[in-house]
């Protein structure tokens, strides 16, 4: 499969800094006025879908093991709790410490027990197991890996030393981190469909296209896309 050039330029968006900033001011918001709890990336909506994909996609099991990539708020881990996922398995991470206070502030708040958040950098750290995990490298479950917008976020990074970007790295850490069978569900702002499609469903990554979400249309220029695009992959 041809990968398709998704080359943006860096930005601060990009840069651990600006996320620490955000979600500084977001706990320090929530602790002022507990019903301010931050923003949902992307919004409710396309939340509830995530939500619903993974209610529709559950394994036989009954119970798998979730991974939260850039856990924000914490908004879609409460939201599969609410849904009757076990939070015993499903762990949020997020490389801003900030944003994991906030999670677990607002989870307290909502007396949401048992539910794990921890501070990781998701391209470099591996994240803990939880228990009745084998192990916390391929040990994770269908619907394993949830991403709301980090992949947009890293995308505005700078290249490292070597000059390999973020985004060269991501669809390989994913991969690394699923079970065979596992699904990995990505919705972005700034990735089309056949972008996501042509940087994850590369056969070097072991992951396969498996499903897309709809979303709201907008027309342009004679062209029709979507505001946000999300889409699943299933590793192979």
């Amino acid at each position: 499969m041809d990968e398709v050039d998704c080359d943006f330029q860096p930005s601060r968006l990009g840069t651990k800094e600006h996320w620490d900033s955000v979600y500084d001011l977001e706990l320090k918001n929530f602790q002022d006025d507990s019903d301010d709890e931050g923003e949902i990336w992307f919004g409710k909506d396309s939340m509830k879908k995530m939500v619903k994909w993974a209610l529709e996609h559950k394994p036989p099991s009954g119970s798998p093991f979730v991974l939260d990539i850039g856990c924000g708020n914490g908004s879609l881990c409460i939201a599969l709790v609410e849904a009757r996922y076990d939070p015993n398995h499903i762990l949020g991470v997020d490389y801003s410490a900030g944003s994991v206070q906030l999670s677990q502030a607002i989870a307290t708040r909502k007396s949401i027990q048992n539910l794990t958040f921890g501070t990781l950098d998701f391209l470099r750290e591996d994240p803990q197991s939880l228990s009745g995990m084998l192990n916390s490298t391929g040990g994770w479950d269908l619907l394993t890996r949830l991403d709301k917008g980090t992949f947009d976020a890293i995308a505005l990074s700078e290249k490292d030393s070597g000059g390999e970007t973020s985004v060269d790295i991501y669809p390989s850490r994913v991969e690394r981190l699923l079970k065979p069978g596992g699904a990995f569900l990505i919705t972005s702002c700034n990735f089309t469909e056949e972008e996501l499609i042509s940087r994850f469903g590369d056969a070097k990554y072991g992951l396969k296209y498996h499903s897309k979400i709809e979303h709201k249309k907008f027309s342009f220029g004679g062209k029709t896309g979507n505001v946000v695009s999300t889409v699943a992959f299933v590793k192979i």
